[in-house]
This record gives structure tokens, C-alpha cells and sequence, in this order.
């Protein structure tokens, strides 16, 4: 046994390391025993197979060096005159967890193992006399220990740190979806409170209508209804329903410039008026339309409301426009016009739709307009269609025909694509002018 307490670190000389060393610096062992020769041969050993050794004949100096120093593996010998290896490597375990500890004896008494086992204190026992290649696999499977806990503790570390910043993002995200939440309920508030005023500023407009002229207070309410009736079918856009209910409620506003006198007599006896009382008449549409914006400003709004007058054929007025130049809001609400101001019974006045449609009015537009308003009673099996909604498997409930009555499709005969689209190419050359009835 050495005793001298000056005799406390061993610098030997390192065996030169084998060919073909790994590029990362070799595991660093500390081995503790108070037997110079025992030492002497442990760190030849391993220094041989490649680690890097650390050697020390006391505890205490062992310790102190601990303190500055990390070590993959600590080899201590059980019996030294400062303290027991056992109890230097619960020092150790404070100061270094993650190092694997290794304790060498000669005497593997039970309790001690147990001791041992049970406070975790140590990886492995290694028995004297050691074999070589059962010692330098222990400090392997140590080292790699080692490896495994810093590892896992490195990674534990990150995790934490990312799971830090995960709360921190998602306190910051929760804060953000709160505002955004607040934003929307503000917008969906000012979007309320926007198409509410909207709604008002058309009603009014509707009983300033009402004030001028009851009559056309009353058409303006019927023009209301058959347009959401018609706006609710698949054949508009977003944006042509918005334009289509907002023209029908501005489209006459214009009127209110005219004399009561003139609207009586263009009523009673059109064609009393005269030529520029009729001039006057035909720009309402433009009146209409520089009142309207003041109202909905949208551009479609005020095209529907200033061509509501135009012709399939290009008779109407202001501009003269036919065809798909008519906004398609405006062929429909045309006929709605057509019919809300008629002064005919309601089968007359239906007819007289009929009998222009295809001329002043957009076929289509009056398949339409007598589908979603109902005013025509079917029999229970038949209903009424538009064009665009012809499907191969209809059964037609009424012949088709050409303006100039020849037949194209007979009635009873089912539908198929070619049918389908022979009838719309021909309503592309020819418009189509007569109503389509389907088997229900």
C-alpha cells in the first residue's frame, strides 16, 4: 500500500495509439487506486486500446480534479487508506452523475454489492485479478453509457428548451387568435351594421318612391320579390344576385324627376305622350342610375339599373345595347319590370311577355322569371325549366319549335346530349322564344 499523501497523480507516459484512431477525441478515464503498480498497469491497459487515462493514487486529489472535469468513464479501486472506492464514488455521483463508475476489488462481498446496487452508485464490478478482455469490455459498454446519458440529457435539454419556446409561441399564437377573434367580431359587427344601413337606405328609397307615387311604390316592392326569387337560382354569380336585388329597389329612382302628370298619362295612354315627354321618360334609367351610387356605389349595380331598359333586340333604351351587351341582371329584371308595370291582368300581362320574348326580352331571362315566380299553375307532373337546366333523362312535356315554327324537338320525346345540344346551338343562331316543360 502507498501512504505518501505527496504521491497524488501519476503523469505515465500514454502507449502510442493504434492505426486508424477515430477522428473524435478518445474517452477520457479516470482511474483511481492507491497501489502505484495496480495504476500503473490499469492505465497501460487502456491506454493501449486507445482511451485517454487519468490517473491518481488519492480520492481527495481525485475529486478536486473532478471538480474541474468531466470523465466518460471512473475506475476506483475499494480499498484505499483515504476512503473506501465505494464512498468515493457517491462523491463522484455527485459531482459527475452522468460518468459510468466502475469499482474494482478483490473481496465481492454481498452486502457490499447490494449497497452498491441499491443507491446506483455504480455501472459495473470488476474482480481482482481482472482478465484484460473482460476489463476493457467493461470500460467500453461504460463509455458508451456515458455516451447514451449525456446524449439523452442533451437532447432532454433541447427538448426543453423547445418545448420553452413551444409555450412561449404558442402563449404569443393564443394572444394572436384573441386579437384576430376581436377583429373579426369587430368586422363581422361593422359588416352587420354596413348591410343593415344598406337594407335601410334601400327601404328608404323605396318609401320616398312610395311618398312621390304609390304606384310605383308598390312596383318596387313586387320587383323586390321577383328579383330575390329569381337571384336565388344557380344562374348568377355572387356578384350578379347582389347587383340584380340592389337594382330592383334603385332601378325607378329616377322617376321621381318626372311630373305625376306624365307618369299618369304614360300609364293611361303612351301613346299620347309626346316626343319629348317621351324623351324624358327614356332617360329615367340614367337618373336612376347617378341616385343609385349615392346609395351602392358598385359599378355592375349601376350597369344593371342604367340597361334595365334595353332590348333583346336593340330597340330599347338609353344605349341601344342587345343581346349579351345587356348585363344578364338586367335582361332579367327587364321582364320583372315588364310584368310588375303592367296594367293587365296577370295571364295578359304574362302573355304579352310572351309574345316579345325573344325581342324585347331575353328568352331565357322569361323562362326564368315564370319558373321562380309561380305564376303560372302546372299540372302536378310538369314543371317549368330554363335552357341551361336541360339534362339528358328529361322527358319534354311541350314540343320545341323555332321562331319560325319548325319543329325541332317533339313533345313526350326523352332528352340525350345530342338533343340537348342541338337545341342550344339552334337558340345560339335563333333564339328560342317559347317556354320549356319538363315531366316531373
Amino acid at each position: 500500500m502507498i501512504t505518501n499523501a505527496q504521491f497524488a497523480s501519476v503523469p505515465l507516459a500514454s502507449a502510442a495509439n493504434p492505426a486508424g484512431t477515430a477522428t473524435r477525441e478518445p474517452p477520457t478515464i479516470l482511474v483511481v487506486d492507491d497501489e502505484l503498480i495496480v495504476l500503473q498497469a490499469l492505465q497501460a491497459t487502456l491506454e493501449r486500446e486507445g482511451f485517454h487515462v487519468v490517473a491518481c493514487t488519492s480520492p481527495h486529489k481525485a475529486l478536486a480534479i473532478l471538480a474541474d472535469r468531466d470523465f466518460a468513464v471512473i475506475l476506483s479501486d475499494q480499498r484505499m487508506p483515504e476512503m473506501l472506492g465505494l464512498d468515493f464514488l457517491v462523491e463522484c455521483r455527485r459531482l459527475r452523475p452522468h460518468s459510468s463508475r466502475i469499482l474494482i476489488t478483490a473481496v465481492l462481498a454481498l452486502p457490499t454489492i447490494v449497497d452498491a446496487i441499491n443507491k446506483g452508485e455504480i455501472f459495473r464490478f470488476v474482480a481482482k485479478p481482472w482478465l484484460r478482455e473482460d476489463l476493457v469490455a467493461t470500460i467500453r459498454n461504460a463509455v458508451q453509457r456515458h455516451d447514451l446519458v449525456t446524449h439523452n440529457g442533451e437532447l432532454q435539454a433541447e427538448a426543453q428548451q423547445l418545448n420553452a419556446k413551444l409555450r412561449e409561441t404558442n402563449v404569443a399564437l393564443q394572444s394572436k387568435i384573441r386579437d384576430l377573434e376581436r377583429n373579426q367580431q369587430r368586422t363581422d359587427t361593422v359588416n352587420r351594421e354596413l348591410a343593415q344601413s344598406h337594407e335601410n337606405s334601400l327601404e328608404l328609397c323605396r318609401r320616398i318612391l312610395t311618398t312621390f307615387d304609390p304606384v310605383l311604390g308598390g312596383q318596387a316592392r313586387a320587383l323586390v320579390e321577383f328579383a330575390g326569387q329569381m337571384a336565388a337560382s344557380s344562374l348568377f354569380t355572387e356578384g350578379e344576385r347582389h347587383a340584380l336585388r340592389s337594382a330592383a329597389w334603385l332601378c325607378d329612382l329616377g322617376l321621381i324627376g318626372v311630373p305625376r302628370e306624365m307618369l299618369r298619362a304614360f300609364r293611361l295612354s303612351p301613346d299620347q305622350l309626346t316626343e319629348g315627354e317621351r324623351t324624358t321618360l327614356h332617360h329615367h334609367p340614367l337618373y336612376s342610375q347617378t341616385l343609385a351610387t349615392l346609395v351602392d356605389s358598385r359599378t355592375d349595380v349601376s350597369e344593371v339599373i342604367r340597361a334595365h331598359h334595353e332590348h333583346f333586340d336593340g330597340s330599347g333604351y338609353p344605349d341601344g345595347l342587345s343581346g349579351d351587351q345587356i348585363p344578364w341582371p338586367a335582361r332579367c329584371l327587364a321582364v320583372a319590370v315588364a310584368f310588375a308595370e303592367s296594367s293587365l291582368s296577370k295571364t295578359a300581362a304574362i302573355d304579352a311577355i310572351l309574345a316579345r320574348s325573344g325581342a324585347a326580352y331575353d328568352p331565357e331571362a322569361v323562362r326564368l322569371f315564370l319558373k321562380v315566380s309561380n305564376l303560372v299553375q302546372l299540372p302536378r307532373q310538369v314543371r317549368e325549366i330554363t335552357l341551361q337546366e336541360l339534362q339528358p333523362g328529361m322527358v319534354l312535356a311541350n314540343s320545341i319549335q323555332s321562331p319560325h315554327g319548325l319543329l325541332l324537338i317533339g313533345d313526350g320525346q326523352p332528352l340525350n346530349p345530342a338533343t340537348i345540344s342541338k337545341i342550344k346551338t339552334h337558340n345560339r343562331i335563333a333564339p328560342i322564344t317559347q317556354r320549356l316543360m319538363v315531366y316531373a
